[in-house]
């Protein structure tokens, strides 16, 4: 069984891979949303505005977290 310190490393960086991640699914959603806005269909737009907004409060949390393991 590893150690605490092997276990904070392998946490935090898996949460690193799903931070990218995150920031790419937020860099897809919002060419999507530029194209919709540009393509008149406003309704969209809102929505994704909306999940981009969720995206970005998460990984604010996700990077803390992050930071936090690797100060362990």
């Amino acid at each position: 069984m590893p150690n605490n310190s092997e276990a904070n490393i392998a946490t935090a960086d898996a949460l690193t891979l799903l931070l990218h991640n995150q920031h790419a699914i937020c860099a897809a959603i919002e060419e999507v949303t530029k194209w919709l806005a540009e393509n008149g269909v406003g309704s969209v737009v809102a929505n994704a505005t909306a999940a981009m907004a969720t995206l970005d409060a998460n990984a604010q949390g996700i990077t803390d977290a992050i930071m936090r393991l690797r100060q362990s």
